[in-house]
């Protein structure tokens, strides 16, 4: 199985080149090339045709009968096309190969055409394989359930996956460093178009949509943790609602193809009949001063009745570094507290509101970003958004938290001064 994002040359290399190649390879060999219409497998049929005829000198076989449904070559072997869900009856196939069988969002999206291909699959395909033949699935990943997932699922241990995602991730098959692309530029333009294309997905708040396509890990459209169908959108902020704003912390500027993570504010709070109402979101990517200025800025746009959230890192520096910025922001209250735990049980209090219809937001041009990484949550690429929104929440639903005024500054900062002065040199 083989599964590399949308333009990344996969078709061209799995069902053009490579059909052509083993005819030659292994004479006398029956293929069939499938695809999710008839047409698109005559078209990667007409393709391997004409490159068996360009290179009949290499390959070492020329073509006999040469109807893109069913042609043969002079070393005596085949190729059949056929559309998945097509008949295939009438011949024996040493080797398979289905390229793209889901061909849109909404058949992957419908239990009635994932049936019905994987009933071809099993039914069809699978009964009309000699024994010992293979078969290799080209696809890009659109559902957990397509496809590819279903053979992953209900026949483990029996595929080799090659999965290549347009940004490098941990244990890279490629080897590359997490954060790279899977394409460099060239005259093609292939890398840039894949950075256009994150960038659009992105502030559109599609990225379901890229870690599927183009990350080859698709979600559930709820979520595994958050049903954010459950999120009823308002346009006003009802008097009396008490607010918290958490942050998720990072520090590292966007230049050129990085994808760092962001520095997220989510704001939350309690309306008076009880519920939650997710109210703003701030999200920068910058080095730490802009991250400072980013914190001080909005916390003057909230005001003095928004509690302010910060995460502690462990050691020394993540407790200095929440002094420091609690003394930028004198006259806030400050909590902070270390993160502890998964990430998931962070979220779950949080996320076991947004599933019983007890959380609103408020309308804005960032709700299908944020609405898009909880739905993404835990198998998307980020969760900055998620992480301070289980800040946010624990704060306005009364959890405790280590409370850092700017009256106490002063008393811990002269602590610690009394504490080295009392360490040997």
């Amino acid at each position: 199985m083989i599964n590399m994002p949308p333009g990344s040359a996969k078709s061209t290399y799995a069902s053009v080149l490579f059909p052509a190649w083993v005819l030659g390879y292994k004479p006398g060999i029956n293929l069939i090339g499938a695809s999710n219409t008839s047409l698109l497998a005559e078209s990667f049929s007409r393709r391997v045709m004409l490159t068996a005829k360009d290179h009949a000198s290499t390959l070492g076989y020329t073509l006999g009968r040469e109807s893109v449904e069913n042609w043969d070559t002079s070393t005596r072997g085949t190729y059949r096309a056929a559309g998945v869900g097509g008949a295939i009856a009438g011949i024996r196939a040493g080797g398979v190969m289905i390229d793209d069988p889901t061909r849109s969002r909404a058949d992957a999206e419908s239990l009635t055409v994932r049936e019905s291909q994987w009933a071809w699959f099993t039914g069809d395909l699978r009964t009309r394989l000699k024994p010992d033949a293979w078969i290799v699935v080209i696809m890009t990943r659109w559902h957990m359930d397509d496809m590819g997932g279903r053979l992953l699922e209900r026949q483990p241990g029996l595929w080799e996956v090659i999965s290549l995602p347009a940004i490098a991730e941990q244990d890279d098959p490629l080897g590359r460093e997490p954060g790279e692309w899977l394409w460099t530029d060239d005259e093609y333009g292939y890398g840039r178009e894949l950075q256009k294309v994150h960038a659009e997905y992105e502030a559109a708040g599609a990225m379901r949509d890229w870690a599927a396509l183009y990350q080859q890990k698709p979600v559930a459209s709820e979520g595994s943790l958050f049903k954010i169908g459950q999120i009823e959108v308002i346009d006003a902020i009802p008097a009396g609602t008490m607010f918290a704003r958490g942050w998720d912390l990072a520090a590292t500027k966007q230049v050129g193809t990085r994808n760092p993570d962001w520095t997220a504010g989510i704001k939350i709070g309690r309306m008076p009949n009880g519920k939650f109402l997710v109210a703003d979101v701030t999200r920068v990517r910058e080095g730490p001063d802009g991250v400072e200025a980013t914190i001080i800025n909005t916390a003057n746009q909230d005001g003095p009745t928004v509690r302010v959230g910060l995460p502690q890192d462990p050691g020394q520096a993540g407790k200095q570094q929440v002094l420091y910025l609690t003394r930028k922001l004198a006259g806030y209250r400050v909590e902070s507290s270390p993160e502890s735990g998964e990430k998931e049980t962070r979220a779950s209090p949080f996320a076991s509101q947004v599933n019983v219809g007890n959380v609103c937001i408020l309308r804005g041009e960032w709700i299908s970003a944020y609405l898009d990484e909880l739905a993404s949550f835990p198998g998307g690429m980020k969760d900055d958004q998620v992480d301070a929104s289980s800040r946010a929440f624990a704060m306005i639903s009364e959890r405790p938290a280590m409370v850092i005024t700017s009256s106490s500054y002063a008393q811990q900062a002269r602590a610690q001064a009394i504490g080295a002065r009392a360490r040997p040199a």
